[in-house]
């Protein structure tokens, strides 16, 4: 028997540090988001629990600079969070992405209660910062100029098992009116063709099935290392990965997409019938001052050549209403394009002033009743085509890869999800056998609504994949992890839909 001298002394196990990120503006941000989140998991922190609205040892601002008013609400939400840091010793703050890399020192004399600022360039020495603010007991500023490491290249923890972006450039070499994003993000740089694809098939590895080539400015790839036809061969290089059957990218410019790129979609099994491709405006005397170099004319047979190679193609856009000097034969101009082109979908912004923006100067700014009157004619055209393009599913057979969280109503009406191959969103009904995020099911179309689509019959089939058993190997491991440990970020892993916006946003494609 062993006596109770001979026991070992209970030995006190440190609690991991919690942290929340919360992440605003692009996609370029979610995907620093799922880096900062990777790069404070080797650090040895883990997720606070869903809801904990600043109950965090760590919280991260990742944010946005070119939405209005986003310094407003940045110090907002760290005025909310300043009582919240008195009561627990210990707890840190910081603030990164665009609007760190243009506010700089301002963030920490608004807000003293901040310990790190970092911007867009130096995302990977939070960690670091964070333990330095701790042993000095101050706050801890650090911007870099120009990209001290190219985030792929970064820890990362993404959301989605089955589906990951992938960034090929960081930066924007266009000098648009209305956008800050060149000024903050820094010119283009690439990545190698070879590290690009080397991280996807990894992620296949891994299981992930879908992936989406993410830039700032996707098309112009190859602008940084001379080669004029790089992204469309990176497109057919992603054809030959081996496991990989769906391949998507985000946001083209109408400049640079050029006919190789076309072709390579066209003739690339996994490259999915989708295209989002920034309007911004259809006046050719707007598309001046915003110096977008393309006109009406140019961006319509883009359209044109699209749907002729891919008869299928979903197209999506983006555009700005209300721009400094629009008038309503210039908006007149952008309901034409919106008609001929038929969108699956738009993202449709006011225009705002965004400070340090040479648009934010302008003479002729339009009042704001009459941008809202143009608005809200815009988003009437624009649902009454989504829905008319919508009803033509109706009867085809389309293969789904099932989603997760996209159907905010399928526990009540026992429906899944998932994305069609041109990224439009199904509501199926639920097989008798089980089916996974990732699996794929084979369904016919029987209802369309302006922004999804119904498979009301039985499912026709179901695959299971490599994709959802890696679903079903992460949640079994997450769910074996101790109580109140979940890692990820909230919803930002996988590629969104693209509807119909009902408000302000970047649009800085």
């Amino acid at each position: 028997m062993t006596s109770s001298s001979d026991r070992s002394p209970a030995v006190d196990v440190p609690t991991p540090k919690s942290y929340e990120i919360r992440t605003y503006g692009c996609q370029m941000n979610v995907h620093d988001s799922e880096r900062l989140a990777g790069l404070l998991e080797e650090a040895g922190y883990v997720r606070a629990p869903e809801g904990s609205d600043g109950d965090a040892d760590v919280v991260v601002f990742n944010t946005c600079a070119v939405r209005e008013n986003a310094d407003n609400r940045l110090y907002g939400n760290l005025g909310r969070l300043a009582p919240r840091k008195v009561s627990r010793p210990g707890m840190q703050i910081a603030v990164g992405g665009c609007l760190a890399q243009k506010d700089r020192d301002t963030i920490v004399k608004k807000a003293p209660w901040v310990d790190v600022v970092f911007g867009t360039h130096n995302i990977g020495k939070l960690p670091v910062l964070l333990e330095r603010a701790r042993v000095q007991q101050e706050a801890q500023v650090e911007i870099a100029e120009s990209l001290e490491a190219f985030p792929s290249t970064l820890p990362t923890r993404r959301e989605s098992a089955y589906a990951a972006w992938v960034s090929i450039s960081v930066g924007c070499n266009n000098t648009c009116t209305f956008c800050i994003v060149p000024a903050l993000r820094g010119k283009e740089k690439d990545r190698r063709p070879g590290d690009i694809l080397a991280e996807i098939e990894a992620l296949v590895g891994e299981g992930v099935s879908e992936i989406t080539l993410l830039g700032q400015n996707v098309n112009a790839y190859g602008s940084d290392i001379g080669d004029r036809e790089a992204f469309s061969k990176l497109l057919r290089a992603c054809g030959n990965i081996e496991g990989l059957e769906r391949v998507r990218f985000t946001s083209p410019h109408p400049r640079d997409f050029t006919d190789d790129v076309i072709e390579a979609m066209a003739e690339t099994p996994n490259a999915m019938p989708q295209l989002h491709m920034p309007l911004q405006s259809g006046s050719d005397t707007v598309l001046k001052a915003m110096r977008r170099s393309y006109r009406q004319e140019r961006y319509l047979g883009i359209i044109e050549k699209v749907r002729a190679a891919i008869p299928h193609a979903a197209i999506t856009t983006d555009i700005i209403v209300g721009f400094p000097g629009e008038t309503e034969e210039d908006f007149e101009q952008t309901l034409h394009v919106v008609r001929e082109a038929r969108f699956a979908q738009a993202f449709t912004f006011q225009y705002s002033k965004r400070p340090g923006t040479p648009a934010a100067t302008m003479e002729n700014q339009i009042p704001k009743e009459v941008v809202q009157a143009r608005y809200e004619r815009l988003v009437a055209l624009q649902e009454e085509i989504s829905w008319e393009e919508n009803k033509k599913q109706v009867g085809r057979t389309l293969e789904l890869m099932v989603a997760e969280g996209e159907g905010r109503k399928d526990g009540a009406t026992h429906r899944l999800s998932g994305r069609a191959p041109d990224n439009r969103l199904v509501h199926f009904t639920k097989p008798d056998e089980e089916v996974r995020p990732g699996d794929v099911v084979t369904v016919e179309i029987t209802y369309a609504a302006p922004h999804h689509l119904l498979a009301e019959g039985p499912v026709l089939g179901v695959r299971r994949t490599r994709a959802g058993d890696a679903w079903e190997k992460r949640n079994a491991a997450e769910a074996a992890k101790p109580a109140g440990v979940m890692l990820g970020l909230p919803k930002i892993g996988v590629p969104e839909p693209l509807p119909v916006a009902t408000g302000s946003g970047c649009g800085c494609d």
